[in-house]
């Protein structure tokens, strides 16, 4: 079964819509929308979107448990990554920022947010997934301004200024969809391993120092790795810490 596309003048949220229509999905379908009304990012931010620029989501049923579910914001960024380069030809500027982020010559040029539903019933020890919406917000032509992202963060920037690539949306879904397939087949086939070394090898400031937030807490080491259940691993003073949820900054 093939994959489905929708494209929408106009919703609230591409991920708000894939929460709508999953019920009654047969197969994966991406949903592009021209227009987000109420744009989330990570954590309830909001995901200021001009227009002309990216805003879609994948929305599937899978059938892992929701740990392994989780970890397709990997998949997600390596499908991203690929598309950047066969839209610019170019590798060198882009790298990939744990958990999900793209960055393009430094600044952030793309968001991933993640969002599923639970599905399970009475004796069950932990529910399943009934579906997951993977919602991809990217710089096409335009970034944010500076002033409305929090201190420290990384500087918005977009595809067009940065590299003097023109891509519209519709085109950008036709170089994700297929990157995203490839990247899904590995991850449903041969598991999340050759996923991380992919992911590993196009990510941003490995071997260096940064900054872990969790809520009031802040964690600075070197960036070790990402083990097998997509946490951060930092190297600290206090010794080798593994982290499952954070912000980072460089």
């Amino acid at each position: 079964m093939g994959t489905g596309r929708r494209v929408l003048a106009s919703v609230t949220s591409t991920n708000a819509e894939a929460a709508r229509i999953a019920p009654t999905l047969m197969g994966p379908e991406w949903i592009l929308a021209h227009e987000q009304t109420a744009g989330r990012g990570r954590r309830g931010r909001a995901w200021v979107n001009p227009p002309g620029n990216f805003m879609a989501s994948l929305v599937m049923r899978p059938a892992e448990p929701p740990q392994q579910v989780a970890l397709r914001s990997f998949v997600a960024s390596l499908a991203l990554f690929d598309a950047f380069v066969a839209a610019t030809g170019r590798t060198e500027p882009f790298a990939l920022k744990w958990p999900n982020d793209v960055m393009l010559n430094g600044g952030k040029v793309a968001g991933i947010l993640l969002e599923s539903a639970g599905m399970g019933g009475a004796g069950k020890v932990q529910a399943g997934v009934s579906h997951i919406a993977i919602g991809i917000g990217v710089n096409l032509v335009a970034a944010p301004p500076r002033e409305i992202v929090e201190p420290g963060a990384m500087t918005p920037v977009n595809l067009l200024d940065e590299t003097g690539t023109l891509v519209t949306p519709e085109d950008f879904l036709d170089l994700i969809a297929p990157a995203y397939a490839h990247w899904e087949h590995s991850f449903t086939t041969y598991g999340f391993a050759p996923v991380r070394e992919a992911w590993l090898n196009r990510a941003a400031r490995l071997g260096e120092t940064i900054v872990a937030r969790t809520g009031n807490a802040e964690h600075e080491g070197v960036f070790e790795t990402v083990d097998e259940q997509g946490n951060l691993v930092l190297s600290t003073a206090k010794g080798r810490q593994v982290i499952p949820a954070a912000d980072i900054f460089f």
